[in-house]
């Protein structure tokens, strides 16, 4: 093993994780055939196989669990070495690892990019999950922070709000239930919906929403797409639950309209998570100051929400009322309190559950 080396061993712990060579070569913006090689060459160094297949799908070996614990030892170590000399360098030239629920895809690349662009020399690592995956890499120490909506439970981490998350129910623009207003929960889960996988963030925040009862809702199609979701119900197949920040242009332009439900939109908070005991780099403190102090205004500009109650606003009274939206977002984001530990967090969701009948500003697998 004395010649292996770490881009190998990195290569390798991908494959393992994923299980499947296509999406290690993906992740690491590789090829294929080079990501075989670089796993052919550490068996070679290891002088044995480290996977094996059956069928169609591959399998770790005894020797390559073991090579995966050891791999992710070495690999943390060395991580831990640059974070020790990006002390020294401060934000710039550091390197952020950051990983977010499919659901923040929509907005979160805007938010990289107004830090990126005040942070010259900063270098990303930005990754997108479904929460089960999002909650292994913070088990394994794998991303300095993760942005979801509903923080681990059985995991020491510090968990702290920084925007509203809003979730409604959509619908295709000529559905009979869009003129209508309070439409009862129990009515509307008699329609056919269109729903994300169980377990996925969404389908839990539907759970929510409904009361935290399923069991009267008609299932025509379960999709791990959002986009393909969106598609269906534009297409005529059913209502769906989803994150209004993920249906926000659909609808500005009217290709879909959120329902008036009674006890809806529900109101959620998204969360900046690191491990209690993690010594974050400088550039990832930085960035968690920076999404607590402005994440919810540049949401609102990134992804706006507006209220089932009223239609959207038309470009000029968008322009007209643009500043009240933000301002409303930043007295919301700047509501700040403090954890049991004594850190900054907010409480925002509930803070919004007097705005009704105007625009919201709030502002992917749940993709």
């Amino acid at each position: 093993m004395k010649h292996a080396t770490l881009r190998q061993l990195k290569v390798f712990e991908s494959v393992a994780r994923h299980l499947s060579f296509s999406r290690a070569a993906e992740e690491l913006h590789l090829t294929q055939p080079a990501v075989s090689t670089q796993v052919g060459k550490l068996e070679e160094h290891a002088g044995n196989a480290l996977f094996e297949q059956f069928r169609k799908k591959i399998y770790l070996t005894p020797a390559g669990a073991e090579l995966l614990r050891q791999s992710r030892a070495i690999i943390q170590q060395f991580e831990q070495a640059e974070a020790a000399m990006a002390q020294f360098r401060g934000v710039r030239g550091g390197r952020l690892d950051v990983g977010v629920i499919s659901a923040g895809d929509y907005f979160f690349p805007r938010l990289l990019v107004e830090f990126i662009g005040r942070h010259s020399g900063v270098t990303l690592n930005f990754t997108v999950h479904n929460r089960e995956e999002l909650l292994a890499c913070i088990a394994d120490n794998l991303t300095d922070l993760a942005i979801m909506v509903r923080p681990p439970t059985d995991l020491d981490t510090l968990n702290q709000a920084f925007a509203p998350h809003p979730y409604v129910i959509v619908a295709p623009p000529a559905h009979p239930m869009v003129q209508r207003r309070g439409i009862a929960r129990a009515e509307v889960m008699r329609q056919p919906f269109v729903v994300r996988e169980r377990g996925s963030d969404t389908w839990r925040s539907m759970c929510e929403g409904f009361g935290g009862d399923l069991s009267g809702l008609n299932v025509a199609m379960e999709i791990r797409s959002t986009e393909t979701i969106k598609q269906a119900v534009m297409a005529g197949f059913g209502l769906s639950f989803l994150s209004a920040h993920t249906v926000s242009r659909e609808l500005q332009t009217g290709e879909l309209r959120a329902l008036d439900v009674e006890g809806l939109p529900l109101l959620l908070n998204w969360y900046v998570v690191h491990r209690r005991t993690k010594r974050l780099p400088p550039v990832a403190q930085a960035f968690k100051d920076f999404l607590l102090d402005e994440g919810a205004g540049l949401i609102a500009r990134a992804v706006p929400w507006h209220s089932p109650a009223e239609p959207p606003p038309s470009a000029s009274e968008g322009r007209e009322h643009g500043a009240p939206v933000i301002a409303l977002a930043h007295q919301l984001a700047h509501g700040a309190v403090e954890d049991d530990d004594g850190h900054r967090g907010h409480e925002l969701a509930p803070g919004l559950g007097s705005v009704t009948g105007g625009i919201v500003g709030l502002g992917t697998q749940d993709r």
